[in-house]
C-alpha cells in the first residue's frame, strides 16, 4: 500500500456510522429512523463507489 486515500477512510467511516444507525433503529423499534440511516448507508456508499469510479478515470488509483 502506497498512499492512503483519505477520502475513501471518511466515506467508509460515514458507511459504517450508517450500519450502526441501523441497528439502533432496530434496537429502538423506530422504522423513520432505520429509513434515515438506510437512506445514509446508500447516499454515502454511492459517492464513495462514484468518486472510485472518477479517479480511476483519471488515472488517480
Amino acid at each position: 500500500m502506497k498512499n492512503i486515500k483519505w477520502v475513501f477512510v471518511l466515506y467508509s467511516l460515514g458507511a459504517i456510522a450508517a450500519m450502526c444507525g441501523i441497528g439502533v433503529a432496530v434496537g429502538m423499534r423506530s422504522i423513520p429512523v432505520a429509513i434515515v440511516a438506510i437512506l445514509a448507508l446508500i447516499f454515502v456508499m454511492g459517492n464513495g463507489f462514484k468518486t472510485k469510479k472518477k479517479m480511476r478515470e483519471k488515472g488517480l488509483l
